[in-house]
């Protein structure tokens, strides 16, 4: 990452500048950062998205099979979509108090005129109704996540009470989910080459200027992200679990660096699953559950992303919002987690649904365009720990926690031995 970084800055500045011969600069253009950092950058990125569905399906089933008792899958969602929701209401609530704080649109006065097209939101009912499969199989070739988990659940649940049976088949998922994490382990192989690639193409392409040229929204929303993740989570870990903070994020540090370098809870899901298991602890049961369903519908990050843009448009346009308005982001944000998990493009979809709840302009989006590239990375990284934090509370909260496992110090050296 770090490599990346210094190549791509290196990059976009030497190219514009006229230092280099221009064909030279163009060479470097073309075939190298829109060539091969591009290619091999999204390669990776398709490589891990091609494990997501298999992933999710069949290590849901297998927790879910496991769990034995319908009681036991109750508790599991009803604490999970809680937590997430109550998480994501936190958020919401630290971005708006930090954004009246600092004030980031203070001054700038302008209307913009943004070629930016907001998607409709859908109706919730349309959201439920499409959350319950028709066919499985188109499904699962759409990516259609939320509908692959509630397929996963309910043959995992028949599998459960199909006595021997559903044992043989049970079994037979249990050596595929084997073979699926090998297959995850053999893709970090490529790791390295594969984020040197995205952060080397992105920088080339994304200059200071335009952070500076937003720097207060720029910094109200990486604040937010920063105290959310290091404050809210910690605090949530130390009073439910007892468990050091600290020791939590050594342990999620690959999946958060998965997350901010493809932009992607879904494509980071292989990496978040192992992670949780593996370095916090958490039994395959829980995570099994708890990881997907946090990668569809926990939306931290977004959440303070469209806190601290509202009250940034709003300040742009010399637009007054009352305490029912704030009010009112907060209760739509939180609801939208959930009610727009299924739809692509759900962080720009949920910023329209705010705007214009609270009467604000769509057309505001086009000033936070320009470094949302870069703080979609940052939120998509908070949205990771947090999946990993109420796995590990909600893991705790029904005696399927290794605290021994969480606690171990070579995780490097365990992870080696164990492949």
């Amino acid at each position: 990452m770090a490599l990346g970084l210094a190549v791509g800055g290196i990059l976009n500045v030497l190219i514009p500048a006229g230092v280099l011969p221009e064909t030279l600069a163009q060479g470097l253009s073309y075939y190298l950062i829109d060539g091969l950092f591009d290619t091999v950058g999204q390669i990776f990125v398709r490589s891990l998205k091609l494990m997501v569905v298999p992933l999710v399906f069949v290590s849901l089933l297998c927790g879910t099979a496991s769990l034995g008792n319908d009681a036991k899958m109750g508790r599991l969602a009803s604490k999970s979509i809680g937590l997430y929701m109550l998480t994501t209401g936190v958020a919401i609530s630290l971005a708006l108090f930090i954004a009246l704080l600092i004030q980031p649109g203070l001054g700038i006065d302008l209307a913009v005129a943004s070629e930016f097209s907001a998607k409709d939101a859908p109706p919730l009912k349309t959201t439920l109704i499409n959350i319950f499969p028709s066919n499985p199989v188109a499904a699962m070739a759409d990516g259609q996540i939320l509908q692959v988990i509630v397929f996963a659940i309910l043959m995992g649940i028949a599998i459960a009470h199909c006595g021997k049976s559903g044992e043989r088949v049970a079994a037979f998922f249990d050596d595929l989910n084997s073979v699926i994490m090998r297959m995850v382990m053999l893709l970090m192989q490529l790791a390295p080459i594969g984020i040197f690639c995205l952060i080397a193409k992105l920088f080339a392409g994304l200059g200071i200027g335009v952070i500076v040229s937003l720097g207060a929204y720029f910094f109200a929303v990486v604040l937010a992200l920063l105290l959310h993740c290091f404050g809210t989570y910690s605090l949530l870990l130390r009073a439910m679990t007892g468990l050091s903070p600290r020791r939590f994020f050594v342990n999620m540090r690959a999946p958060m660096a998965f997350a901010f370098s493809t932009a992607s809870s879904g494509a980071t899901m292989p990496v978040t699953l192992r992670a949780v298991t593996d370095n916090v602890g958490v039994d395959n049961s829980v995570a099994s559950f708890t990881v997907p369903l946090g990668a569809t519908i926990n939306m931290d990050g977004t959440a303070i992303m469209q806190g601290v843009a509202t009250v940034f448009i709003a300040q742009a346009y010399n637009i007054d919002l009352g305490l029912e308005a704030y009010l009112m982001v907060i209760l739509m944000a939180t609801l939208a987690s959930i009610g727009t998990a299924a739809v692509p493009g759900v962080g720009l979809v949920m910023l329209v649904m705010v705007l214009n709840q609270v009467g604000l302009p769509v057309e505001g989006i086009g000033l936070i365009i320009g470094v949302d590239r870069l703080l979609d990375m940052c939120r998509t990284a908070v949205n990771v720990a947090g999946d990993g934090a109420v796995s590990t509370v909600v893991a705790h909260s029904e005696g399927l926690h290794d605290r021994g496992r969480f606690e171990r110090e070579n995780i490097e050296a365990a992870d080696d031995a164990t492949a």
